[in-house]
């Protein structure tokens, strides 16, 4: 049978109908009652329950994977990439007090490989499932010469929800004297990866596959380790801690969080800051996973910068009001997260110190 001339052209539309036929086996985990209709239609369609909510806000975000992405590329390992995109948009939206809804993907590469396509799907599947957010459609896109070989780019699109009388802003509630707590990440997550890259391949000259005894582990697989979620965390501590009481923000424990991506400690933490309160972050207070500590040994890159670069081992802050620190340390930490009181908030004019 004569090849198609798209096909010929570097675009197999058949391939892509056959490897997209098994999508609805892989995205059944996900799936929520208020989804409507079936992943292939020009839009998906979810009807959120209006009587859940007084005044529902909708919450969205949309974010990629950034040069992690090499690391896949370099192992051909391609199923942790998918959860680390969904964890990732549940994280910025949880910082707000949302709960995830749905999410959709957008896949682009030169060439579709249909395993590589299996196998970042089942990790928006398994990340979706584990953080109840349907996973209603998306978008893959085969272009021939624009991606080198072997190549491909994704990104997501998350929308969630909060009531509006829960909805958290920091900018309004967080109070001078409030504590700060840090929880673990389980590395890099998503950001900081270019300079990563460049400190473990060019100037250590390793190779994706050398076992490095500081980490007990080969270099690649400790930076493909998954992002974090914190969304059903986030959820816990909200419901356990903040009163569910109308314009009752002066009262919540929980007065915010910040998601520590790209921009680290120095450029997340005042997002959710009044313009007269710092936060100051004291280092050596949590206990530093071992590839940050490498980075730092081997970097010769200026302590100030990793800590607006790097997440330093917390992928997440929250500020807390200082009589109930501890009962929320503790909380966190009854919920399999590592956590620690990482700082406080001070007089100051909205910026986040390391000292």
């Amino acid at each position: 049978m004569k090849q198609k001339a798209y096909a010929a052209a570097g675009v197999d539309i058949d391939l892509g109908n056959q490897v997209k036929a098994t999508l609805p086996q892989l995205l059944a985990s996900t799936h929520r009652r208020e989804v409507l209709g079936k992943v292939g239609g020009f839009g998906g369609l979810f009807a959120l329950d209006l009587k859940k909510y007084r005044e529902p806000v909708l919450v969205s975000s949309v974010d990629g994977v950034g040069t992690k992405l090499k690391i896949a590329f370099a192992m051909d390992k391609h199923d942790t990439i998918g959860a680390d995109l969904v964890n990732h948009c549940v994280n910025d939206i949880a910082v707000l007090g949302a709960e995830p809804l749905f999410f959709l993907d957008y896949l682009g590469t030169g060439k579709l490989e249909p395993h590589v396509f299996t196998e970042i799907i089942k990790g928006f599947a398994r990340a979706c499932a584990e953080n109840r957010c349907a996973l209603i459609g998306g978008e893959t896109a085969q272009m021939p010469g624009f991606y080198q070989p072997g190549e491909y780019d994704v990104s997501g699109t998350i929308v969630g929800v909060v009531e509006k009388s829960k909805m958290l802003n920091g900018q309004k509630t967080v109070k001078r004297g409030d504590a700060v707590i840090g929880i673990a990440s389980s590395g890099l997550h998503t950001n900081g990866y270019s300079l990563a890259r460049m400190i473990f391949f060019e100037k250590m000259q390793l190779k994706p596959t050398s076992y490095v005894p500081e980490l007990e582990n080969t270099i690649c697989d400790e930076l493909l380790k998954v992002h974090v979620s914190y969304g059903p965390l986030v959820q816990r501590l909200l419901k356990c801690f903040n009163p569910q009481l109308p314009s009752a923000n002066s009262h919540r424990p929980v007065r915010a969080f910040a998601h520590i991506t790209g921009g680290g400690f120095v450029d997340n933490i005042p997002r959710v800051l009044p313009k007269n309160l710092d936060v100051v972050i004291r280092k050596g207070s949590w206990n530093m996973l071992p590839i940050f500590k490498l980075i730092e040994a081997e970097s010769g890159v200026p302590e100030a910068e990793l800590y607006q670069v790097f997440n330093m081992g917390i992928g997440m802050v929250a500020v807390v009001s200082a009589d109930q620190a501890d009962a929320i340390l503790k909380f966190i930490r009854g919920q399999k997260h590592e956590a620690w009181l990482i700082g406080e908030v001070v007089k100051g004019n909205g910026q986040a110190r390391v000292v």
